[in-house]
């Protein structure tokens, strides 16, 4: 995508984009785990399995992780700036499809009368928007069914800022940092590069942004935002819906004078004119002769 001045704009979906790429090796999914559970100290990236990075939903907004450690398995959605109560449900759409995958891939029958193992889930949202109020967990119930009684149950514990230097921290840092940028320099390479500098000098993902710093700006430019091209589409759409509907009432405000006029001994050829219609087409209205 281009600005106005004709450089290349930083691509909307930064920041998702970077937690895709960061998370897809082990050592930070290992970061992110301890960070998680300090408590568990023996854990290794050999402990790691099941790494998965998909999009659930097919309008590709959110990136979520999912990774399994013993008979854990952690659900992690990185969830921007936009609170909404969707992450539950997208949550549980992804937990379902992880279940299955993992009951196939075990071979377990869920249909025989043996109770299958499942590792047990994790539901974690990390939050980097500017909401004030900071709930601890999402609810189902509450959420979605105004806290009445459900068969059904999902609990997703927020994280929005994580402990100072661990890698949850540095990650909610570096959104940070590229949003200040971003307001100050819109969308440009200029605010990609300085997001850079910054996060480097502050140790925000110091290590992965000195190790892959030409995939990471390859990653925060593009010409082809598919952000953008999303919303352009989805623009198109209503516009043409709308032209249909304008164009459908219009017929029918025709249609309706046409037959007031035939009604009251009009001509054809003057009810045609009227309407700005072929004569044919008014006949057809009129059911005179067939469509």
């Amino acid at each position: 995508m281009m600005a106005a001045n004709g450089k290349p704009e930083a691509k909307r979906k930064i920041k998702d984009s970077v937690f895709t790429d960061l998370f897809q090796d082990t050592k930070y999914v290992l970061k992110l785990y301890q960070a998680l559970h300090p408590e568990d100290t023996e854990v290794t990236e050999e402990n790691i399995s099941n790494v998965t990075l998909k999009n659930v939903l097919l309008d590709q907004m959110y990136n979520d992780l999912g990774f399994q450690i013993g008979n854990r398995l952690v659900v992690l959605v990185e969830a921007q700036s936009t609170w909404t109560p969707n992450i539950l449900i997208r949550s549980l759409m992804y937990l379902a499809q992880t279940w299955q995958e993992y009951i196939e891939s075990t071979g377990q029958n869920v249909y025989g009368s043996r109770k299958i193992e499942l590792p047990e889930p994790e539901l974690y949202v990390i939050y980097t928007g500017d909401r004030k109020s900071h709930p601890n967990h999402m609810l189902l119930t509450e959420d979605f069914f105004c806290n009445h009684h459900s068969a059904i149950e999902v609990k997703v514990k927020m994280i929005y800022d994580g402990k100072e230097g661990d890698i949850i921290n540095q990650y909610v840092g570096f959104t940070r940092v590229y949003n200040e940028q971003v307001r100050q320099y819109g969308r440009t390479r200029q605010a990609v590069m300085e997001t850079i500098r910054i996060c480097r000098d502050r140790n925000y993902l110091k290590e992965y942004l000195e190790a892959r710093e030409k995939e990471v700006i390859n990653i925060m430019m593009t010409l082809f935002d598919d952000e953008y091209i999303y919303k352009t589409y989805v623009e198109s759409e209503k516009k043409e819906a709308a032209q249909k509907a304008a164009q459908e009432a219009t017929r029918r405000a025709n249609v309706k004078t046409a037959r007031s006029l035939y009604e009251s001994g009009v001509s054809l050829d003057v009810i045609a004119h009227a309407v700005g219609q072929p004569t044919k087409t008014v006949e057809e209205w009129l059911g005179l002769v067939s469509a």
